[in-house]
């Protein structure tokens, strides 16, 4: 019975549900904040930069989501977003304020 112990101490670790984090890519746009619509969601505010100043606009949010997000096409439809750049794995939009 001893050795069959370490095996179902085994088998019940691997049946064990493990939680995947979401990392975002490095990069060295300047992101701020914890999410662009709501805490936690992947797309981030973007700051001025010598790679994002021409993207700027005083009447818009400059937003970039991962490159890899399921839900860009929804962030366009919902947020009106515009596609200005893809960078460091990362694509730009930039979101209007004026409703």
């Amino acid at each position: 019975m001893k050795p069959l112990l370490p095996l179902i101490a085994l088998g019940l670790l691997t049946a064990c549900e493990t939680k995947t984090v979401y990392s975002p890519p490095a990069t060295d746009l300047p992101l701020f904040g914890d999410g662009y619509r709501a805490d936690g969601d992947q797309c981030r505010r973007v700051g001025e930069s010598a790679a994002t100043v021409e993207y700027l606009d005083h009447t818009a949010d400059l937003v970039a989501c991962p490159e890899d997000y399921e839900g860009l096409g929804v962030f366009m439809t919902e947020t009106g977003g515009t596609e200005v750049a893809r960078i460091d794995g990362w694509v730009l939009f930039s979101v209007s304020r004026e409703g």
